[in-house]
Formats: structure tokens, C-alpha cells, sequence
């Protein structure tokens, strides 16, 4: 797949000097550093880069046409290259991803949510690629510039896309759906994220739901958790779905069969006259959940059995996301990446369900983008650690000061440290042997800092 001359002039407002000059290119680089010879450069002006300063080094690394922002263009005259002018390059790198998309042959698989999209996107993934030629959104490329970048990796011969959509803010999700004309969209589930943008869970339905009413557009099919009363309730008159879940009767069926004692879900899956059974290399009910829903795709894209089970087999923990490790002394759940209420009560689920150790302690940071009823929302938290037999509590942040506050004069050791500093101070001078520990917070809190010093005292 290349991107033309046609492509080029089809682009809103675009005016292209030396257009004689241009050769189809099958590489677009946003990345100087990563340019390879023959390729279009596209210059993107974000908040803390701006992608014009590095078209000279773009050009000596071999791109053979660049596109800039229109405004830029007495900056370049000298250039020896095909120049391609747009008012905005950011819109214009979107439009070539979806030039791009409409020439791929193969099927995109797209998922969103409020907790799981991502190891439900590598799941999904890992599965897929035993029967079909798979690519996926790699890192955390799931925005309005990772969706573009993603789709325009793309290799021809590649058979089924797996896509992630991230959002904060309304229309994000819209805007990539758009790009990406999904054939099947997951919404693995409707919690309380970015509230500071999204207001309510309506409203992260509403802005999720974009995924759907993209795919159902163009005549794909979505994927419907039925154990999500919010998203059971608004999909009610679909006709082109298939929904999955552990409660009720929806096509895909999924059971929960046990844990070990190391805390690794047992789990079955029956869809049509297809069942599956598997002890997953993954963590958590929550993963558990995000496993149902990866393995009914597949049942449904014709994946056998035998291959399916495979899959599961090689999947990995996804640093930061209930990544746990097994050392001699403790055990370290690193659920670091991220944190909202939802993902919050599965990784204390997850610390009460597992047995190596009798002691179990928290270490937990902010929860941020929770809108006008944070400090109550951290406050609450109280009632979930209280009920979960967790013996030590250790706190960072503004917001855990209103956890703190509900924790006073309980039965539960609990400390909350005004700095990191003081935090950092805690854990070398004190002993975690025999403990399970989980850290969480919020991107923004850098918790894995805390991960590293519970790593190197246990090694």
C-alpha cells in the first residue's frame, strides 16, 4: 500500500511544490530519527516539539517529500524536495491515515473502554496472530496521533489490525473511530475515568460510544458487555451485535472456575457449540474479563480452539497494569500505569485473593481526573480497604489525605507521607519480608519509583 499523488492533492486545502517531482512513498514519518530513504515527513507542531525544527535532518535521512504547516513555508525555500502545504498537518497526517486505511484488505478489530482496553488489545492480539497475519497498536499509541501512526505501520499482507482508542476529552474517540472505519469495536466496560472532561458515566458512555456508532455505520459488528448494565441498557435495539459475559445469558458465555493460589484466574468460555477452558497467565477477575471478551472475538473471527488455548498460553503481563512477581520474600503486584475507582477495587481484589503471603500492604497515590467528587471518591476508598483484611496502608498525595483522614482510628496500620521524599525514606528503612504488596496511583503520581525500591530491597 502506498500513498499517491491522488492521496496528496485529495487532502483538504493542500498545495504541493515540485509535485513532478513526488514518488509514491509506503513510509510516513512523523520521527526525523526514525526516517527511512524514500519516505514522506510529515512536520507536526505539538506542545512541547515542534516536528519543523527536524526537516533538515528528516531530508538528510532520506525523505524524499515533506508537508508542513502552510504558514512555514517561507522558512523552507531552498528545500530540494516534493514540499506538500496544509493548514493544519496534524488534520492533514489523519486524512493520510485514512487514505491509507481504505486501501488495507484486512479487518480492524478497534477497542475502547474505561479499564482493560490495553490488555485486551494485546490478548486479543496474541490470539489472533496464531491463525492470522496480526498487527497492533504498539506502546501507548492510542490517541489522535498514535491511531494515524498505527494504521499507516500497517503492512499489506497484514490480516487483522487490532487498534486501541484512548480518550480524556469529548470527540477524541469520534475523531480516531472516523480514521480507523473499525469492521468489529469492544467497549470492555463504562467506569468513573477523566470525570474532570467527561462529567459523569453518561458521559463516557457518550464519548465510548462513538466507537460503536462508527462501526455500526459502515456495517461492522460490535461486542456488547452485558455485565455493563450501562452498556447492556443503551445497545438494547442493535441488531448487529454479539454480547459476552458471566451473568445471564449472552451469546458468549464466560465462567469463572477457581484461582490458584498465587492468584491466576481459572476460566471457561463457551460461544455456539465452542468451549474453551484455560488457567490464565494473567492476574485478576479483571483480567479475566478482558481474557472473555479477547477469546469470544476469536471464537467468533474463526479462530480454533486449539490455537486459541495456545494464544492464551503466550500472552504476557503488561508492565504497570497487575503485573505481579514472585520473589523469595514477597510478592510485588506493580499496578502503576494508571488509576480510577474501577481499576482500583480489581487491584485490591486481586491482593485479597492471593496467598503466598499473610500480609498484604498497599502503597497508593492520587487517582486524578475524577472531577468535583474526588476527595469523596478517595474518601470511600475506606470502606473497600477496611473490608479486604489488608493490614498496612501507606498513602502519597493531596487527594489520599481524605483517605487517611477515614482510615484514622481503625484497625488497619495506616501512614500517609506529605512528600515522596519521605516515602522514599519509609520503604529503605523498613522491612517488607513475607508481605504481598501492591503499588498504585495515577500516571501523574510516578508510583513505579516506589516499584523499583521494593524490587532491588526483595532481589
Amino acid at each position: 500500500m502506498t500513498i499517491n499523488l491522488t492521496d496528496i492533492f485529495n487532502l483538504k486545502d493542500s498545495v504541493i511544490y515540485n509535485p513532478d517531482n513526488f514518488k509514491s512513498v509506503s513510509k510516513v514519518s512523523i520521527d526525523s530519527r526514525t526516517m527511512k530513504k524514500n519516505s514522506l515527513y510529515v512536520a507536526l507542531k505539538g506542545n512541547r516539539y515542534d516536528g519543523h525544527n527536524f526537516v533538515d535532518d528528516a531530508i538528510a535521512k532520506g525523505a524524499s517529500s515533506i508537508m508542513i504547516n502552510r504558514n512555514r513555508l517561507k522558512n523552507f525555500k531552498d528545500v530540494d524536495c516534493t514540499i506538500i502545504t496544509v493548514p493544519n498537518t496534524t488534520y492533514a497526517y489523519g486524512e493520510l491515515a485514512s487514505a491509507y486505511r481504505r486501501k488495507f484488505k484486512g479487518e480492524v478489530i478497534s477497542i475502547t473502554g474505561s479499564n482493560g482496553k490495553t490488555t485486551t488489545k494485546e490478548i486479543l492480539a496474541t490470539i489472533l496472530s496464531e491463525k492470522y497475519k496480526t498487527q497492533k497498536t504498539e506502546a501507548n499509541n492510542n490517541n489522535h496521533i498514535g491511531i494515524p501512526k498505527t494504521i499507516l505501520a500497517t503492512k499489506r499482507t497484514t490480516e487483522k489490525l487490532v487498534l486501541e482508542h484512548g480518550t480524556n476529552h469529548f470527540d477524541e474517540i469520534k475523531y480516531t473511530a472516523n480514521i480507523a472505519k473499525p469492521d468489529y469495536a469492544i467497549i470492555t466496560n463504562v467506569g468513573d475515568s477523566h470525570l474532570e472532561y467527561l462529567i459523569d458515566r453518561d458521559g463516557v458512555f457518550k464519548e465510548k460510544n462513538a466507537l460503536f456508532a462508527e462501526t455500526l455505520k459502515n456495517g461492522g459488528t460490535i461486542f456488547v458487555n452485558n455485565d455493563d448494565p450501562i452498556i447492556k441498557y443503551e445497545t438494547r435495539s442493535v441488531k448487529r451485535k454479539i454480547t459476552f459475559g458471566f451473568k445471564g445469558k449472552p451469546n458468549i458465555k464466560g465462567r469463572l472456575n477457581g484461582f490458584t493460589s498465587e492468584g491466576r484466574t481459572k476460566l471457561s468460555v463457551e460461544y455456539s457449540s465452542k468451549k474453551i477452558a484455560a488457567e490464565l497467565p494473567l492476574y485478576g477477575i479483571s483480567n479475566a474479563k478482558n481474557t472473555l471478551a479477547s477469546v469470544g472475538v476469536a471464537m467468533h473471527l474463526g479462530v480454533p480452539s486449539g490455537k486459541i488455548k495456545s494464544g492464551i498460553n503466550k500472552v504476557k503481563q503488561v508492565k504497570g497494569r497487575l503485573y505481579v512477581e514472585q520473589f523469595t520474600n514477597l510478592t510485588l503486584i506493580d499496578d502503576t500505569y494508571n488509576s480510577n475507582p474501577a481499576s482500583m477495587e480489581a487491584a485490591i481484589d486481586l491482593l485479597k485473593r492471593i496467598k503466598t503471603h499473610s500480609t498484604k500492604t498497599l502503597i497508593i497515590g492520587d487517582m486524578f481526573e475524577l472531577g468535583a467528587d474526588a476527595e469523596l471518591i478517595h474518601a470511600k476508598l475506606s470502606q473497600l480497604i477496611l473490608g479486604s483484611k489488608i493490614q498496612n496502608i501507606f498513602m502519597h498525595g493531596k487527594l489520599m489525605e481524605n483517605l487517611s483522614n477515614a482510615l484514622q482510628n481503625k484497625k488497619v496500620n495506616s501512614k500517609h507521607f506529605a512528600t515522596r521524599r519521605l516515602l522514599k525514606v519509609f520503604i529503605d528503612e523498613n522491612n517488607f519480608d513475607n508481605q504481598i504488596i501492591l503499588i498504585k496511583g495515577s500516571r501523574g503520581m510516578q508510583m513505579e519509583e516506589f516499584v523499583e525500591q521494593i524490587r532491588s530491597k526483595a532481589k
